[in-house]
């Protein structure tokens, strides 16, 4: 029986780094390479649990600030961790809130042990270091906790940068000595910013520490797609075969393909639900914009040849008028048939790999697909 923690290689690529994998959680695997939908407050926006077990959703992402702000680490403790509260089976993984202190907080102060700062609901003053951010991920009894890390912003000069790069570090090994809960995995976050010295000594250090995984952070911060490819190169040599690499915030698919080939397992972005939101749909040929005026009598599903529920049994015009009245359903819809599309994209990339085709998925793959008419 496979442990807890287990990250089997089951097949390669001969043509690139890429590989397929499945890591054991204690709520079940997760087959990589992997999607994982966004859960920030303990939901995946307009979607319910067995929309998501329907869809083929094996791992989602929550995250310990918002989760700590509303409703607080106590209720969902009491509740018998997050899984039980959300009503979720499958694996969670938490990220550790770090990025949104820097990205959300008003007046923050950061010291060697952690960050103070006002939170985005209240302003109330708040501190997180490694031991208050394992903590609360402890309370939530998440399958992955993410250790604290400083995420700078781009661009981010050398220096800012490796004071960053010392702090995740020496938070990193504050995270490893923190207790958790029964069956919680660790993953340490590269960070480094622009500078490939930084990238790889972060690396190098983080895999000495011994992590159950390894997250690429500080990419898809408003970088150029170039400079995101380079931080993975400048970040993923250092990290150990044997464990699972994850690359934080990058959801579209040319993207993945290209992180995939450079080794990375793991992936996570709200682009799937927040392009819903939007009225905008992912297909095969690229996304395109269903609110737009020319589909409102077009009686063609979202994606032609999709089996998703949405797509099976409503028109564009369908969701096109749901949408423009601001209709719940349509929404809905959209968000079932954009994950639908990403989970279909993951398990047509693991094939690719698992048959010795990922070479001729990722030629197929290999550039942004502009938005079209549809």
């Amino acid at each position: 029986m496979d442990s807890i923690g287990q990250f089997d290689i089951l097949a390669t690529d001969s043509s690139s780094r890429a590989r397929l994998g499945r890591l054991t959680t204690a709520h079940g695997p997760m087959d990589t390479p992997a999607f994982m939908p966004v859960g920030t407050q303990g939901t995946v926006k307009a979607l319910a649990p067995r929309d998501l077990t329907a869809l083929g959703v094996q791992t989602i992402l929550a995250n310990t600030y918002h989760l700590a702000i509303r409703p607080g680490p106590d209720i969902i403790r009491s509740a018998g961790g997050l899984h039980a509260f959300m009503g979720w089976d499958g694996p969670i993984l938490t990220d550790s809130g770090g990025y949104q202190v820097f990205s959300l907080a008003r007046l923050r102060t950061v010291r060697p042990d952690g960050v103070e700062f006002n939170n985005h609901f209240d302003g109330a003053r708040l501190f997180l270091g490694p031991a208050e951010v394992m903590a609360i991920q402890r309370d939530l009894a998440s399958d992955i906790a993410m250790v604290l890390d400083e995420c700078p912003p781009w661009p981010c000069d050398h220096i800012s940068a490796c004071q960053a790069v010392d702090k995740t570090l020496a938070w990193a090994a504050s995270c490893l000595e923190q207790d958790r809960a029964p069956g919680q995995l660790v993953f340490g976050i590269v960070q480094g910013g622009a500078h490939a010295d930084l990238r790889g000594r972060c690396a190098r250090e983080l895999a000495a520490m011994g992590f159950d995984g390894y997250a690429i952070g500080g990419v898809s911060v408003g970088e150029p797609e170039p400079a995101l490819i380079r931080g993975v190169d400048d970040s993923v040599g250092a990290l150990p075969e044997n464990r699972p690499r994850y690359l934080m915030g990058v959801g579209k698919p040319h993207q993945m393909v290209e992180a995939v080939a450079r080794g990375i397992d793991m992936f996570d972005c709200v682009i799937p639900t927040r392009f819903a939101r939007n009225g905008t749909a992912f297909t095969g040929q690229g996304p395109y914009p269903v609110k737009a005026g020319e589909y409102k009598n077009d009686p063609r599903p979202i994606e032609e040849g999709c089996a998703c529920y949405a797509c099976s049994r409503f028109s564009r015009a369908y969701i096109r008028h749901l949408l423009n009245v601001k209709e719940i359903l349509g929404i809905q819809m959209l968000t079932l048939h954009n994950v639908h599309w990403h989970m279909s994209f993951m398990r047509r990339m693991r094939d690719a790999i698992a048959n010795g085709r990922f070479a001729e998925f990722r030629r197929e793959h290999n550039r942004e697909k502009e938005p079209i008419a549809c």
